[in-house]
């Protein structure tokens, strides 16, 4: 590759187009730089936290809980979120260009340049930061800030040399959660714990599903992440299956140690059986195909049931 271009499939994107691209940028290019529906799962989790660990709180001294403290966790998280996919866009620009799925987004199409991209990633980590250690605590800052360190220093080089990397992505995945536990509770608790592991657990499926899709994209830019490396894909499959199985017996924990009752285990019951018949389907080799497909949908649906479900039987609204 030529060190003034960015190479994709047919052609290569001459660094003068990409210098002279800010001047045609328009608000949804930088929008989409922040991949609003991935941050907007974010939001929503921390959200989810901040809500479950609310019925808990009789007898625990943790800071006062508030409309507005709310509304700053979902602020910083969203800041925070939006930054972090800039920078992995920033950081991934070489690789986006080469592959179908990604050559559209705006630094690859040569609708952002490089030094936007950056300069507005940090700034709106800086911003979620500020915004969360200021107004609400700083361990909620403290989480968004080691979900920065693991997404940005850890999962995204990763890619490039470590058929792990899926499994570092949720660990990054899963800390906003306990951005919006640890807001309304001070600390977190056994239920904050066991909801970090429900969305670490729920990204593997969700995620392998996605990547045995899109594996021949992945292998043209040499990421060796396991769809890649498994070329029948049984492994695939039968570790998305295994992360399922524990997925579902961790969402019935709530009920086991009390956290939650009868109405909220039916639903997990229910939900995770269906997400497990899914998963089971991607094992068999023959359509395997249609199998991803379905079992991402399903990963889709089966997440913001479970959370919801969660969420009501906590506030007794069951």
């Amino acid at each position: 590759m030529n060190p003034g271009t960015v190479q994709s499939y047919e052609t290569a994107v001459p660094a003068e187009l990409l210098a002279g691209a800010a001047a045609r940028a328009g608000f949804s290019d930088y929008l989409e730089l922040t991949k609003p529906r991935l941050s907007l799962l974010s939001v929503l989790t921390a959200l989810v936290g901040y809500l479950a660990a609310l019925p808990g709180l009789s007898g625990v001294e943790g800071p006062v809980c508030s409309g507005w403290t709310l509304l700053a966790v979902l602020v910083g998280t969203a800041l925070a979120a939006g930054g972090v996919a800039a920078l992995n866009q920033w950081l991934e620009a070489d690789t986006d260009a080469r592959m179908s799925r990604t050559r559209d987004r705006p630094i690859p199409s040569g609708k952002v340049t490089t030094g936007s991209a950056f300069v507005l990633g940090w700034s709106l980590c800086a911003a979620g930061l500020a915004l969360l250690f200021a107004e609400v605590n700083g361990l909620s800052a403290g989480f968004a800030l080691a979900t920065m360190i693991c997404y940005l220093a850890i999962y995204t080089p990763a890619k490039r040399w470590s058929r792990w990397s899926t499994e570092v992505g949720a660990v990054a995945g899963a800390l906003p959660p306990l951005i919006g536990w640890t807001a309304a509770e001070g600390r977190v608790s056994t239920l904050g714990g066991i909801l970090f592991t429900v969305l670490l657990l729920w990204q593997i499926p969700h995620f392998m599903a996605i990547a045995w899709t899109y594996r021949r994209d992945y292998a043209a830019v040499s990421f060796p992440m396991l769809p890649v490396r498994d070329a029948g894909g049984a492994k695939v499959a039968g570790w998305s299956f295994a992360c399922t199985l524990i997925l579902v017996a961790v969402t019935l924990l709530p009920v086991e140690l009390g956290y939650c009752g009868a109405a909220y285990g039916l639903v997990a019951a229910g939900l995770g059986g269906w997400f497990l018949w899914r998963a089971g389907g991607f094992l068999r080799p023959a359509g395997r195909e249609a199998a991803a497909r379905r079992l991402f949908f399903a990963s889709i649906i089966y997440l913001p049931l479970l959370l919801a479900a969660l969420v009501v039987d906590r506030m007794g609204w069951f």
